[in-house]
């Protein structure tokens, strides 16, 4: 059974209306690639390229299997403002037309992103302006990757809550980062 079958059983047993309810039933089966606001599926398949190139996989996995794609795509979507949307979505078509991003071997990616990610360094947001769409990719890679179960679990030493805090805990040089 899946969730949106338990979901509906338990709104009949119950005779409750979920509010909401069909945003998490929507939710519930969004495969990862589904088109998001104004980002289609091969744009979010490029925003999963350019943050695996960011955050590879290692020992650990990637930006990519953590969906960090469609991560970007929701956070824009629903947080960012339209100036802020449109720089980040043109960012995107930048990637795409002017760089060939999805043709370039990994070296080729990593040398782009390191000369966007200088460019980026260097721009000077105007007031009232956009910010950089690389340096917008490049906080929503790491923010979306640390925050997902995958990072939280494979990256860095979970320590579910409710559980004390120990500021003492033990550390072993080479040791991941605790998070509680």
């Amino acid at each position: 059974m899946d969730r949106r079958e338990l979901l509906k059983l338990i709104s009949l047993a119950t005779g409750s209306v979920m509010i909401g309810g069909e945003l998490v039933l929507t939710a519930c089966s969004r495969s990862s690639y589904e088109a998001i606001g104004r980002f289609t599926e091969a744009d979010i398949a490029l925003l999963d390229l350019v943050a695996d190139t960011i955050l590879p996989q290692t020992d650990t996995p990637g930006a990519k299997e953590a969906g960090v794609g469609p991560f970007m795509s929701v956070i824009v979507t629903d947080c960012y403002t339209e100036q802020d949307q449109n720089a980040f979505y043109e960012g995107v078509n930048t990637l795409r037309k002017e760089h060939n991003f999805e043709n370039l071997t990994p070296d080729q990616r990593t040398e782009v992103l390191k000369k966007l990610d200088a460019e980026a360094k260097a721009y000077q947001k105007p007031e009232g302006g956009s910010n950089h769409y690389f340096t917008m990719m490049k906080q929503l890679t790491i923010t979306g990757y640390f925050t997902s179960e995958k990072g939280q679990k494979e990256a860095l030493r979970y320590i579910p809550v409710p559980g004390k805090y120990d500021g003492n805990y033990p550390y072993q040089k080479g040791d991941r980062i605790i998070v509680y």
